[in-house]
Parts: structure tokens; sequence; C-alpha cells
């Protein structure tokens, strides 16, 4: 059950770590778009700033050199001045032409911005007001006239570059600058930097983002799949702990009910049918095995001196220590008939006849001496007299298997080895086992004992000989408990239970005892 929680947490832990990560990826594509999108805008930005530059570049120069040197070479009626637009005939000298082409360049395109701006400014202009950037980038290009400095800004929602070019004079430029009435500076040479051409061009990220429409559209798909996903398997993890919690919860409930079911069969056949190695069917076979028979001697004799609720307390008690011998020694526990019980060694497990048979014996002798010390118990309890067994044990081949019908059945034995044990042990004394030659043959290495009359049973052809069970050769049930009884004997000493200080006194009862023996012994001589 516990495995089961910590599954069910794994898998909760697990189901919002990989919505967590799927949330994570899909929220970082549009970063990383935005990203390329801001270095695709901020490249082509850089291109059109140098093809614009290039270009009004080039214009300037092939005006200044083919049109305004021509004009000043072969002079006649042409002027060449800033102020052209009030002078007819004229045409701008190439700095005018180049703020007039910024100025349509900036009316077509709003977001591109053209300055044309020196620090020498003609006396009769307003003086151009450079910004820090354009100040230190005509610093710059008056050391270095060879590389233009470009400037590029980002923010959230657009980008824009600045490209600032140096304005180098020419022959033309120097002729006209130097001879000008209004000109600052008389000494240009031809490479000077005069002033810088700045082009300004900002380009909006949405612009740029919506080229990546199919783009778009697939990130669009995949983000509602990712949360249609993610929903989906939130809704499985959910179902799963759901149908874990009613599974273990009909799990509970069949294994309190397995173990309700094991209580009526033998732990053995419990086993089998569980794991599957036995099939619920009908079937038997034939096998070698050592059945047990016992039975309480003049039990309903008892049954009618005690109380139906006493019979039924000492009974319970007799069958769970006799049933848990059973169990230790490996015998399968056919059924209780009244108070006798059927046991039989070989299936569903063996470990051999002889293995089988000895196990059988020494569970029988076992349960002989956990009698003795219950009958100490019950008469400390006030019972008179209380249960003595007797016990039959025979070998041989029986059918074992399901009887029954297919509604309801039995494991069980069946054959006339089964019935002979029974018949042993009605000829066993109280408190005896009794066995056949089949199994003395089997356990005469570890018994001592003694043979009995034969006799015949009707199913059997042979004469079976009985033998009588007088100890275990090798002690290992020995006890501490003395029982006998006999007609004017009824004797039961359990030295463990004894108290120390005791001791004499027993021996003085026993001596006792004796001495009466003694005596009738000598009147029966007379």
């Amino acid at each position: 059950m516990q495995k089961d929680r910590d599954d069910n947490d794994k898998l909760r832990s697990r189901s919002v770590l990989t919505g967590c990560l799927i949330a994570l990826l899909l929220l970082a594509l549009p970063v990383a778009v935005w990203l390329d999108l801001t270095h695709l805008a901020d490249a082509a930005l850089r291109r059109q700033a140098n093809d614009l530059n290039s270009v009004i570049t080039s214009v300037r120069g092939y005006y200044a050199s083919n049109v305004v040197g021509r004009v000043l070479a072969h002079p006649d009626n042409v002027q060449v001045v800033h102020d052209y637009e009030s002078t007819p005939g004229a045409i701008p000298i190439p700095a005018t032409l180049s703020l007039e082409l910024g100025k349509v360049i900036g009316a077509q395109q709003s977001n591109i911005t053209y300055r044309f701006v020196s620090d020498y400014p003609f006396a009769n202009r307003a003086p151009h007001q450079l910004d820090g950037f354009e100040r230190e980038a005509l610093a710059t290009l008056r050391r270095d006239a060879s590389e233009n400095v470009v400037a590029g800004t980002t923010g959230l929602l657009s980008d824009s570059v600045r490209l600032v070019a140096p304005v180098v004079m020419g022959q033309a430029c120097v002729a006209c600058h130097n001879t000008h009435p209004e000109s600052p500076k008389r000494d240009w040479k031809v490479g000077d930097v005069r002033g810088i051409q700045e082009v300004m061009i900002t380009q909006p990220i949405a612009a740029n983002l919506f080229s990546f429409k199919f783009l778009l559209a697939y990130l669009v798909l995949a983000a509602v799949s990712g949360v249609s996903f993610v929903a989906m398997q939130r809704r499985q993890a959910l179902k799963i702990v759901a149908m874990n919690k009613e599974l273990e919860t009909n799990n509970d409930f069949l294994a309190s009910l397995s173990m309700k079911i094991s209580r009526y069969i033998p732990p053995q056949i419990y086993k089998s049918i569980f794991s599957g190695q036995k099939d619920v069917v009908i079937h038997t076979e034939r096998k070698k095995l050592t059945i047990f028979f016992s039975d309480i001697q003049n039990f309903t004799a008892t049954t009618e001196r005690l109380q139906p609720e006493l019979i039924t307390q000492l009974l319970n008690e007799y069958f769970t220590e006799m049933s848990e011998i059973a169990h230790r020694y490996g015998g399968t526990i056919d059924k209780f008939i009244g108070d006798a019980m059927l046991i039989f060694f070989g299936d569903p497990d063996t470990k051999g006849d002889r293995a089988d048979a000895q196990a059988c014996l020494r569970m029988a002798w076992a349960m002989q001496r956990r009698l003795a010390e219950l009958n100490g118990k019950w008469r400390a309890a006030g019972i008179e007299q209380p249960f003595r067994a007797r016990i039959g044990i025979n070998s041989g081949y029986c059918n074992v298997g399901n009887f029954g019908s297919a509604d309801r059945m039995d494991y069980t034995i069946i054959g006339a080895e089964a019935n002979l044990a029974a018949r042993l042990q009605a000829i066993a004394e109280p408190g005896g086992i009794v066995i056949s030659y089949e199994t003395y043959a089997l356990v005469s290495d570890i018994i001592a004992a003694h043979t009995l009359p034969s006799i015949t049973m009707k199913g059997i052809s042979r004469e079976v000989v009985p033998y009588a069970v007088d100890h275990l050769r090798d002690g290992s049930e020995a006890s501490d408990v003395v029982i006998e009884k006999l007609p004017g004997l009824e004797f039961y000493l359990d030295a463990a239970a004894m108290n120390p200080a005791d001791s004499d006194k027993v021996r003085a009862v026993l001596e006792q005892a004796l001495a009466s023996l003694e005596r009738r012994e000598e009147k029966a001589a007379e």
C-alpha cells in the first residue's frame, strides 16, 4: 500500500515536472525567435544604412565632379549656390543636393532619417546641432576616415541603426570653400573631413515578425498542441491515480478475502492456487502419501460431562495447537471430522517418501507431547478428565486432488490406505501412536517400536502388521511431561512446571506409591 502511494506521488511529480518543462520550452521559443529577429533586424538595418549611404555618396560625388565641376569649369550664366531656389538658373552645391536627397528619402521612408551636418557651417547659415554620438563620430573620422561609424540600439518593439560616414573634401569642394566669402575656413585640402552624413533607420520588430508567419503559425500550433498534451497528461495522471486508489481498495478487499478463504483450506493448497501452480478444476492424481489420523478417546462421554461452551473452547484450542504443529512439519491438513484430524504428507509438496514419513512421525510425537502439556494446563483449570488422543499412521498410494462438482469441490484423499490409518488409530492406546509396516520401514532408523497382533481390513487383501511407537531414538522430541492412565492409575508429572522446593515432596509421594505396590504384591503372593 505504501509502495502504491509512493508510485502515485512519483507519477504526480513527473507529470508536474513534464508540464513545467514543456511550458518553459514553449515560453523560450518566442524569446529565441525575438532574439533571432533582433539579430536579423540589426543586420538588415546595417546593410540598408550602408547601401543608402553608398548611394547618396555616389550621387553626391557624381554630381560634384560631373555636374558642378563642369559648370564651374564653364560658368557662363549658371551659378552653383546653396540657395539655388531663389537664384534663377542656379544649381545646388553638392552639400545642398545631399540635404535635398535626404529630405526626399525621409518623406518617402518614414523610418529613415538623413542628416548632413558639419561643425564648420557657412556664416549665413544656422549652426548644426550635433549630439554626443555625432561629435564623437566626427572626431573619430577625422583621425581615420577609412571606416564608417555604426551604432545600433535594440528596444522591446523596434531596432535602430545610426551610420555615420565622412564628408570628404574633393577638388571641386576645396576650390569652392577656400574662395567662398562666407566659408569659415579657407585652408581646406583634398581629403579633409568637412563634416558627416548620417543615416538613421528604425525598423519595428513586428515588421520582421510577420515575415515568419508560417513559423508563427507552427509555434501557435505547437503551443496549442503542447498545452493540450499537458492537459491530457494531467487528466490521465488523475485518472491513473483514481484507478490506483480503486485498485488499492480492491486489493485490500481481495487480500482480506483471501486471508479469510485461507482459513478454510490448507496453506499449501492456498499457496499453490494463488500462485497459479494448481487450477481449480476437478482433477486427481495417484501419489504415495503418508497419512495421519487422530481421534480423541471417549470424546462423546467427555461432551456429556462438560458444558458445550467449554467443550468448544477446549476443542478449538486443541485443534489450534495441533494445526500449528502440522504446519511446522509441513503436513497438509485435509479436514477436521468432529474431534478427529486427517493430515497427509507428500502433496502438494514432497521431500521424498522417507523424509515425508519421518516428518509425519515427528509431528505425531510432538502432538502427543503438546497434548500432554495442554492436559496439565487444563487440569490446573479444574477439568478432571481432559483429552487423550490416539494416532494412526500409514504410508501408501492414494488418489489426491479436487473431488466434488463444478460448483463445489474439496481437496482431499481417497483410498484404502487412508482408511487403514483410521483403523490403526482405533487400536492405539490413548496417548499412543500406531503405524503400519510400510511406515515403519521408512522411519525405523529414528524410532523404537514393538509389533502388535496382525489385523485384517476390508478392502486390503494383505495382512497388516501394526507397530506401536515407544519413543524416538534421537530424543529430539523429549519432554519433561510424564503421563500415564491405567485402571487404578492416573499419573501426570510436568517437571518443568514444578517448584524446585517441592522435589522432596514429590519423591516422598512416589516412594509411598511404590510401597503401596509392594504391599499389594506381597498380599497377592500369600
